[in-house]
């Protein structure tokens, strides 16, 4: 669900079932062409898709934080923290086009960067993706 569908006055009902929120991160420098930019957003828009569809009933996608250098991930941080402390339990921040990791975004319950990501042999992208959200909750779970 994608955050401007929810509507004030059902969130107080919606929010026990949507206990995670993802943050998608393009990674842009301004530097890029019009047409670069347009790349990357569908890049990032069809990684996505791989959580946002099969995990539809409880996530809710907040705005992209689009610019940024990954060296910097300090604003990232600040921006899971307060999506933290606003109610939801998990944040999960994907990438398309940059390598970041848990380690470069401590405040998140789990970074899926399509460029790191490791893909086993014969294993489809979205049952891997699949997997680390459902390891994310249940790992949650056994805590």
């Amino acid at each position: 669900m994608k955050f401007s569908e929810v509507e004030e006055a059902s969130w107080p009902g919606l929010a026990l079932y949507f206990d995670t929120c993802l943050i998608p991160y393009t990674g842009l420098s301004g530097g890029e062409s019009p047409w670069e930019v347009t790349a990357a957003l569908e890049r990032l828009r069809d990684f996505m898709d791989l959580v946002e569809i099969p995990f539809k009933g409880r996530i809710v996608t907040y705005p992209a934080v689009q610019y940024g250098n990954p060296n910097d991930m300090k604003l990232l941080n600040e921006v899971c923290r307060n999506v933290k402390s606003g109610g939801f339990k998990y944040v999960v921040v994907m990438s398309a086009d940059v390598a970041i990791s848990e380690e470069d975004v401590p405040e998140s319950a789990l970074v899926l960067s399509r460029r790191s990501i490791d893909i086993p042999e014969g294993k489809p992208l979205a049952a891997v993706v699949s997997q680390k959200i459902s390891e994310m909750w249940m790992g949650a779970a056994q805590s």
